[in-house]
């Protein structure tokens, strides 16, 4: 299976997440994952939410990656997207505790609850901080439907990526 892998660099300013979700999306429709796809609404808030945390968390430049499948196979076999996001910060996402007003801090406990996968590795002078999605997995719900519904076991438990 062909797999391309494309990036966008990503500077240390909040008005680079709307333009990452917009570089995100124009790429998946060239891949063929067209835009109302379940797939293609959860890439898009997890490609806004490991953005701002970088943005946010670490005040330095990063990179966003996508890897995309090409077309699914004749098989069924599952295809993997691959969204990542380095920067140069050599510091772990941490678990922390949200409060109930808190306006942020659920991040990757959102990319937790929608990505099949998602881990952080050390990179050259920093760290990669990544999540994939199987794009032939049972129906997957909208990313609306899984924030509304599926974080309950996460309520107090959130992650800051720094």
């Amino acid at each position: 299976m062909q797999v391309l892998q494309v990036q966008l660099e990503i500077r240390p300013d909040p008005a680079e997440v709307g333009r990452a979700r917009r570089w995100a999306r124009s790429r998946l429709a060239g891949s063929g994952i067209t835009a109302d796809e379940p797939l293609a609404e959860t890439l898009i808030l997890l490609v806004s939410e490991l953005v701002t945390n970088a943005v946010v968390h670490t005040g330095r430049p990063a990179v966003l990656r996508l890897c995309l499948p090409g077309p699914v196979a004749e098989n069924g076999a599952s295809a993997t997207v691959r969204v990542e996001v380095a920067d140069t910060s050599t510091r772990a996402p941490v678990p922390r505790c949200a409060d109930d007003d808190a306006t942020g801090g659920r991040g990757l406990a959102l990319v937790d609850c929608l990505a099949d996968r998602w881990g952080w590795s050390a990179e050259d002078a920093g760290k990669s901080i990544w999540c994939e999605l199987d794009r032939c997995a049972q129906s997957r719900q909208s990313a609306a439907m899984a924030y509304g519904g599926g974080l309950s076991a996460y309520e107090d438990l959130a992650f800051e990526a720094v």
